[in-house]
């Protein structure tokens, strides 16, 4: 090493010096203990065939907020200029200077410029023919065979390295450390707290989540026929009437979508399907969502009640209901087996996250094709199904469950997303200030029963998103009057985030907030630096829905209500939208925070929970109810002045 570097000193020295390429390398990543029933088994043949694949770093993630705006601020000559699936693939794809420097480290270990393939999604590099010996040397490694208990092979190795100048290029390459799904070194070195293992894909289980709560059975001759009843149920026709939403008028419905996302074991029973409609929309009984399966998600009926159904079943209910005659989009992810989590849906609809940063997490993501056997056993879906214009979503994790660096990575996907002219919609929470099932936080993050601490939902907190929470009519009230926050058997989940920074969107209306109404609280509850996203961002009723499940009409209540229909009224403006030749609305939030006007203000009402009364609703944007409940006349209105 001494002599190398007095070579500098000379002008000739250059000569004598190896590529930069093929300098000393350094551990790019390691494996300190073998994954749960896997054991060492053999070594690999030196002829034996690597499938080489090479994740490279993306670009251009630091101006995504900027570009995203662009397509989305009223004010901007830009918006709804959305981009392409392959714009965004484009934008996002590794740098020329990366590519071009992996393939001449390539090059330069002697790898042939026409064994390297660049994938369509742009995101990795292939090597074709590779042997175990030339991998074994590229990688500076020693490749072994591992079996799983239940016999499965796998070729791996327990570490590898790449020179310096080319690690700062590439996220991973497999297969190395990696077992059946990539998962980096980069990611174990920034968790900043433990969480729960497999805890994401667990979603779709019954209790978990932000699932509706159940209330009371009704009989059919009990249930409401007229307006003036909607203070004690909730039916399609007081949705339309409360957000004046057109009754089965649509233009451009061959045009149009609307996404449901469900994670099994969670499934609707088309039984119940027709039962509802019967009730409510007789001409669609017989109609069923358009299935896109996910990772073998199909609507399972081997398990029922109503911590299987009542989700499912709510939400393509009222969304079948409220859009009709456009038949919604049903995107089920996950099998009964291994379940899903939402990295698994974002996988299906974009190729190009399956490997963004490294990949989904095997800790916490589900692993397809299921490595013990019993599940899906085909490849896991990536880019299968193109995105509809409105996503919404009626389940949610707490911030506290997963890592910041889980987080963020699928907090960036969601901005891509937009800048495609989705609508992603996401409920708020159930618990007030409280997480999932009344979780509270201690003050170091973790749960307590004895928590203080308030703890905000995920992914409401990521900034783009639009989060919703619920609302209720107020007791003895009609549709005409103004509602309340829902304090009904739920509470509307709100308040700041602890990971995410405030969007400028909203920094006028929460500084407003803060000035006006601070909440009687300290850092010891909540995140109360004024610097961080607030939510919800919108809201919509959450109390008394009448839903037919297994069999019998029960109501059901919380954000899980909301979610699907504001995805409803969104569903309904892009229709308007493109009758007149125009766009989706996409991202809402800037131009909801821009024109709060086009929100029915909500101001009583709060969200209790962790020991205290929580947020009270007031007027202007609350961490409550956030800007208030739709009014689409005045949302179509503003929408179809804008590009």
């Amino acid at each position: 090493m001494l002599a190398g570097f007095l070579l500098l000193a000379v002008p000739w020295a250059a000569f004598a010096l190896p590529s930069p390429s093929i300098a000393v390398k350094r551990t790019h990543e390691r494996r300190s203990v073998l994954p749960h029933q896997w054991e060492e088994h053999s070594d690999a043949h030196p002829d034996m065939r690597v499938p080489l694949r090479i994740a490279l770093t993306q670009s251009n993630l630091d101006v995504a907020y900027d570009e995203l705006l662009k397509v989305s601020d009223p004010e901007s000559p830009d918006f709804a200029n959305h981009w392409t699936a392959k714009q965004i693939a484009q934008f996002f794809a590794p740098s020329k200077e990366t590519v071009d420097t992996v393939i001449a480290w390539l090059e330069d270990e002697g790898i042939d410029r026409s064994r390297v393939k660049q994938t369509d999604s742009l995101g990795w590099l292939q090597v074709a023919n590779l042997s175990v010996t030339e991998a074994e040397t590229l990688l500076d490694t020693k490749y072994r065979i591992y079996k799983h208990a239940s016999g499965a092979p796998h070729l791996g190795c327990g570490s590898y390295s790449v020179p310096e100048h080319v690690s700062k290029h590439i996220d991973f390459i497999t297969p190395t450390v990696h077992f059946d799904s990539p998962v980096n070194a980069h990611r174990q070195e920034k968790r900043k707290r433990d969480v729960e293992p497999g805890i994401a894909k667990t979603i779709g289980q019954p209790r978990i989540g932000t699932t509706p709560k159940q209330g009371a059975s009704l009989s059919v001759p009990n249930i409401i026929t007229e307006l003036e009843q909607c203070g004690s149920q909730i039916t399609p026709i007081c949705l339309q009437s409360l957000y004046k939403m057109p009754f089965d008028l649509q233009l451009a419905t061959s045009k149009n979508s609307y996404g449901i996302v469900e994670y099994t074991p969670q499934s609707y029973l088309a039984t119940d399907l027709d039962m509802f409609f019967k009730q409510f929309l007789a001409k669609a009984v017989g109609q069923r969502p358009t299935l896109d399966s996910i990772d073998g998600g199909e609507p399972q009926t081997e398990l029922e009640g109503f911590g299987y159904n009542g989700e499912s079943d709510l939400d393509l209910q009222y969304a079948m209901a409220l859009v009709y005659p456009l038949n919604p989009t049903l995107f089920q992810a996950g099998d009964i087996v291994e379940g899903a989590s939402f990295n698994n849906f974002l996988d299906a609809i974009d190729g190009t996250y399956c490997t963004y940063e490294g990949g989904d997490d095997p800790t916490q993501d589900g692993v397809y094709p299921d490595p013990n056997g019993g599940g899906y056993e085909g490849t896991e879906n990536c880019g299968t199904y193109a995105p509809t214009y409105v996503l919404s979503t009626s389940y949610a994790y707490n911030e506290a469950d997963l890592t910041p660096f889980y987080e963020q990575r699928q907090c960036s996907e969601y901005a891509k997303l937009g800048l495609q002219g989705v609508t992603v919609l996401y409920s708020s929470g159930d618990n007030g200030v409280a997480g999932n099932d009344g979780q509270c936080l201690t003050a170091n993050g973790t749960y307590s029963a004895s928590g203080t601490r308030f703890n905000p939902s995920f992914p409401g907190t990521c900034p783009y998103i639009t989060s919703v929470g619920a609302t209720q009519i107020k007791p003895n009230g009609t549709v005409f009057e103004a509602e309340e926050a829902c304090e009904t058997v739920i509470y509307s989940g709100g308040g700041f985030s602890n990971v995410f920074p405030m969007p400028s969107y909203q920094a006028s209306a929460v500084n407003s907030y803060f000035e006006k109404y601070p909440p009687p609280y300290t850092a010891a509850q909540y995140n109360n630096s004024r610097t961080v996203r607030g939510f919800p961002d919108i809201s919509a009723n959450g109390a008394n829905y009448v839903i037919a499940i297994d069999g019998e009409f029960d109501l059901v209540y919380g954000t899980s209500c909301s979610s699907p229909t504001v995805g409803s009224v969104i569903t309904l403006v892009n229709d308007a939208r493109l009758a007149a030749g125009k766009k989706p609305v996409g991202f809402l939030n800037p131009t909801l925070y821009a024109n709060p006007w086009m929100l029915n203000d909500i101001t009583t009402g709060g969200n209790q929970g962790c020991g205290t009364a929580g947020f009270t609703s007031v007027p202007g944007w609350d961490p409550v109810t956030g800007l208030g409940t739709p009014d689409y006349g005045l949302l179509v209105a503003k929408y179809l002045t804008l590009p």
